[in-house]
Formats: structure tokens, sequence, C-alpha cells
């Protein structure tokens, strides 16, 4: 071996050059197959675009999509489609976001007693108007923003068949869950059944709740047979399922309001945030949860 180090010595740096070209070829020989499967797949087959599916897509495109795909394949699709609703918040780090979920009159009486809050977002009117009348809102800053349904949803495995509000009334219903009347959707709710001339009887097997998404909880656990709620929250909630929408005409329209609450301590940025919710980029979020844009 000493022999054989001995004679490689004066040639080490060919030695060396032979190993190097040794390597390249078999990295070039390895690589060889990746490059010809990229030359064909990505060159040829995908006409030079790495990635065929994109990782995003913008909602109108989306829809556009939808035209080229069955009916049986658009849920699939839609299933594994995701709005992306944080856009504000990527363009706004500054500005941080603090929930409040209740009923609009639960809220409403938060406001008045001098609760923190930016912006408030009604299910109704009514709410928004007094909170504007006793001038807690701010000037000329409430904005109609969305509208909403009124409907009828049973447990998504109930044997009980009905088809319409008016059969509530019926022997058919025992129990029935809607918001009390401090609520808005319980407001719609009487609205509906006064106009209908039924609400005697609605009210005999009523079963009140504090705000809607109680209700919506009840019929989704099958503690009641049915309840009225709005369409989206029937939408998010998959045990249980739509029968109907309340009669055209029987109720008012179920508008969503908007404004800046007068003692917000970031006044500024609630302004900004509310010409945000203006955007088609806002609405579009709103729409994908089943809202509809409110037009005069």
């Amino acid at each position: 071996m000493g022999k054989l180090f001995k004679f490689l010595k004066p040639r080490v740096g060919a030695v060396l050059a032979i190993v190097a070209v040794l390597i390249i070829q078999a990295y070039c020989d390895l690589s060889l197959p990746g490059y010809t499967s990229d030359i064909v797949n990505v060159g040829i087959q995908q006409g030079g675009i790495d990635s065929a599916i994109p990782e995003q897509i913008a909602k109108d495109d989306m829809e556009k999509l939808l035209l080229f795909v069955s009916k049986d394949d658009q849920k699939i699709v839609m299933d594994a489609y995701t709005l992306d609703s944080k856009t504000y918040k990527k363009e706004h780090e500054n500005v941080k976001f603090v929930f409040n979920f209740d009923s609009s009159g639960t809220l409403k009486t938060q406001i008045e007693e001098g609760a923190p809050a930016d912006i408030f977002i009604s299910a109704a009117m009514k709410q928004m108007d007094e909170l504007d009348k006793g001038g807690f809102i701010k000037k000329d800053s409430i904005v109609k923003l969305l509208e909403n349904k009124v409907v009828l949803i049973q447990p998504k495995d109930a044997k009980t068949e009905i088809s319409s509000f008016e059969d509530v009334a019926t022997d058919k219903v025992s129990m029935v869950a809607i918001g009390n009347a401090d609520v808005p959707v319980g407001q719609y709710t009487e609205q509906i059944y006064k106009n209908l001339g039924l609400w005697d009887q609605v009210a005999a097997k009523a079963n009140l709740a504090t705000n809607v998404r109680q209700v919506l909880d009840w019929v989704a656990t099958n503690n009641v047979d049915f309840g009225i709620v709005y369409a989206t929250d029937a939408m998010i909630e998959e045990n249980v399922k739509v029968i109907c929408e309340a009669p055209q005409g029987t109720c008012d329209p179920v508008i969503y309001p908007a404004g800046v609450v007068k003692s917000s301590e970031n006044a500024k940025a609630a302004e900004q945030f509310m010409e945000y919710l203006k955007t088609d980029e806002a609405k579009s979020v709103f729409t994908a949860y089943g809202f509809t844009n409110y037009e005069e």
C-alpha cells in the first residue's frame, strides 16, 4: 500500500481530477431522469408552468371555473375551497380585532351601559335605530350592509315531515325553538306568525332562546323538533336541514346595519374598516357565507 501511495504521489493532481470527473458524471447520470421528466411533464404537457394547480384562486375566477364543473362535482370543489378573509388584517397589521358575538339586543344594552366597542353590526334596524336616537352611534356612520332570510329548520335525521311555516301550528309539531322578544330573530318570528294569523298556536308550543345560535344548537342536538333561524346560521351547521324560507311579505326585510360607536377610542381605525366593509372584496366574504348585499 505504501509503494502505491509513493507511486501516486507525483500524480496526485491527476488522480483528484479523475475522481472529480467521476463524481460529476455520476451526478449527471442520476439527474438525467429528473430533467427528462421535467421536460416532458412541465415543459411540454404544462407549457412551462411548474405547478398546474394554483395555490390561490380569486372568488370571481372560481365562479367562472365552476361553469365547467358538473353539479355533482361542484360541492366537492367548494368543500375544498376556503375564501381568504384575512386580507384586511394583512394590510393593517397594527389593527387588533376583538369580536363580541351575541344577540343584537344584548349588544345594544352593553353599548348603552358603556361597554367598550368601536363598531356595532346589528341583525335588525330596530336596535341600531334605538342606539342612534340615544346618541350612542356616530352621526352619519350607519350603513345598511347586508340582507338575510328567516328559515324553518329541523334536525338533519328527523323523521317528522312538514313543508311550511304554517305546518308548525299543526299537531305535527310538539315543540319549536324561537328567539325571545328581545332578539331580532324572535321579533321576525312573531311578525311572521301574526301575519299568518297563527301566533297564538305557535307561541303555545315555543321554547324561547336568548339568541339565534341557541335555537340552532337546540335543533342540531335534537332537543327540539324544529327551529326558526337565519339562513346564514343554518348554512354553517351540518346537523340541521332547511325546510323552507318564511313566506314572502310576512316579515320586514332582514337588514344588517353597521355603524361606528360614538364612544370609540379607535374612531379612525373604525371608520377605515367601515369603508372596507363597503368594498366588493368584503362583500364577497359575506356572500360566501350566505348573505346578500343590501340594495335600495
